[in-house]
């Protein structure tokens, strides 16, 4: 009898188990339909019913309102909706930095156009014949200055250098017209030059004004037109077929489940886009640090070697070097004779007159009162305001797609989308970067092969993290592509202040020497090794990543 009754209650739960199964079987997929319709996909073979699941390769195989063909068109859909997605995101941090770029760039010149036009509206008015006769002098010294902000391959003091010594040669022969000059005679005038400075302080004056502002406005604008790239290309970075996985797993299986209303947990979502996006977290460690460096050279663009103190005082600093020359002119001329002979005789003397001298005194003293920042301190404040916004760009990306307008958040943690079913997603949040996703519970990844692309985004990232902390000390650095393991530790940087410890208040003039040259960092050791070239040719960021509330939708179907 006992034995009669057990399979009497066996033979009960297993046809309630059947009775349950055909339940679930008959339940509607039309809410699946709509979505899959409004998608644009056909409805040729989609379930009006749910079938049974063993066919699925990524959502669990229950049952399912999901054909193979489904399964495979969300997967697809998933995977360009997620791209899209961080390429907005890419493209609204490159946006920004374009922008100011822009503005920077255009700033910066107009300075050195208006500096330009100051100096040739003072000589002309002031100089007359004397200008305009040599007045290429001038624009070269204006040309060579656009190409080296620009990034050309030249040397910022050789191009000074240039420029006072032919000023220096058609100086003297105008204050010793009489005399035919030739040139080995002109080459012995430069010579002297170094010991009787014809044109007093003003050289060197004038270098102290231009290297900084350009040194640092040069590293700054290259900078920020390296950032926008590295954005670029990053967003560029397809996903692994194991992302690819996830992201369907995560955004479509709850439709193939019979549940499209449902969002993900919360920590499901973010453990998904952490693997996901593990590669491009790892940027971030010298991201921020090349973020540092920017605001610290930031800095540079106010007080005495700004770039609006350059667009007052180089033409003042070149007239005085002229007003000095010819007020000196007999005693220097006398000198150079001694040492270099008398050349031949050729015709009558001339020199800029004294009226002419006290009109440029004048005119200097009302430029000195003209100097003035409140442009660049705007420009300035702005930039680094955007700067410090996105310097936690990439390890705040994951949480800012799954913000709670895509996820269920903290107040339905029981009622979301959990991989498996709808209830609570209980394994932790993985932390940030690859090495952090070795026992990620969503993402299969093999911490040991990171992306090639992104590791050399970060290369390029500490290369201009190292030019952009010897500009602020005033340094001129060009890289060099070398095979061979160079280390390039070097002593680049220089004193940090114009006056450095210990040296009796001696005034140092930045380094524009022949460039230093350093080689890529090494990634596997502390020293540098080359690649890259010389020539360079072009704390919260939540509010860069608000642009991707509106895209949100590809957690609401």
């Amino acid at each position: 009898m006992d034995l009669r009754l057990a399979f009497f209650y066996v033979g009960f739960l297993t046809a309630s188990a059947l009775g349950e199964n055909s339940s679930s079987k008959a339940r509607s997929c039309s809410d699946v339909r709509q979505v899959y319709s409004a998608k644009g996909f056909s409805l040729t073979g989609v379930p009006q019913t749910e079938i049974s699941g063993e066919h699925l390769r990524i959502c669990p195989q229950g049952y399912t309102c999901c054909t193979s063909q489904m399964e495979e068109t969300f997967s697809n859909l998933s995977r360009r909706e997620f791209e899209g997605r961080v390429k907005e995101a890419g493209r609204s941090l490159q946006a920004m930095l374009n922008a100011q770029h822009k503005n920077f760039d255009g700033y910066f010149l107009d300075l050195l156009n208006k500096s330009e036009r100051s100096l040739q509206d003072m000589f002309s008015k002031t100089y007359g014949e004397l200008y305009t006769s040599n007045a290429k002098i001038f624009s070269d010294l204006y040309t060579e200055l656009r190409h080296y902000y620009r990034g050309a391959n030249l040397n910022l003091e050789e191009a000074l250098h240039e420029f006072w010594t032919r000023l220096l040669e058609r100086l003297f022969r105008r204050l010793n017209p009489q005399y035919q000059m030739s040139d080995e005679f002109l080459d012995c005038v430069v010579k002297h030059a170094e010991t009787l400075k014809p044109f007093g302080e003003a050289p060197r004056e004038l270098k102290l004004k231009v290297t900084r502002p350009f040194i640092a406005a040069r590293s700054f604008v290259q900078g920020l037109d390296m950032a926008s790239d590295v954005v670029r290309k990053v967003a560029q970075v397809p996903l692994s077929p194991e992302c690819t996985r996830a992201i369907m797993k995560l955004t479509y299986c709850p439709h193939c489940r019979g549940l499209p209303s449902v969002k993900p947990c919360t920590n499901y979502c973010r453990n998904v886009m952490k693997g996901c996006l593990a590669n491009q977290a790892d940027l971030h460690t010298e991201w921020r640090s090349f973020v540092d460096s920017m605001l610290q050279v930031a800095e540079r663009f106010n007080g005495m070697h700004s770039m609006e103190t350059f667009v007052d005082m180089a033409p003042l600093k070149i007239s005085d070097a002229i007003m000095n020359m010819n007020e000196n002119g007999a005693s220097i001329s006398s000198k150079v004779f001694q040492g270099c002979g008398n050349p031949k005789l050729a015709g009558t003397r001339s020199s800029v007159g004294e009226e002419k001298k006290k009109r440029v005194k004048v005119q200097s003293e009302e430029k000195e009162k003209a100097v003035t920042g409140l442009g660049m301190d705007k420009l300035v404040s702005d930039v680094s305001g955007k700067l410090r916004e996105m310097q936690l760009y990439w390890v705040q990306l994951p949480n800012a797609l799954c913000n709670d307008a895509v996820t269920a958040g903290p107040s339905s943690e029981d009622k979301c989308w959990n991989g498996m079913n709808k209830g609570r997603y209980l394994p932790e949040v993985m932390g940030d970067g690859l090495a952090s996703q070795i026992n990620n519970p969503e993402v299969d990844i093999d911490i040991t092969k990171p992306d090639i692309t992104i590791r050399q985004q970060i290369m390029q990232l500490k290369i201009m993290t190292n030019r952009l902390k010897n500009a602020y000390n005033g340094n001129d650095v060009d890289f060099q592509d070398t095979s061979d393991d160079i280390s390039g530790s070097g002593s680049a940087m220089g004193c940090p202040e114009e006056v450095c410890p210990g040296s009796s208040g001696r005034m140092i003039v930045p380094n524009t020497n022949k460039p230093n040259v350093y080689g890529l960092p090494n990634e596997k050791k502390q020293g540098v090794m080359g690649a890259g070239s010389h020539s360079y040719s072009r704390p919260h960021s939540l509010p860069l990543l608000l642009p991707l509330l509106p895209l949100a939708g590809m957690f609401r179907r």
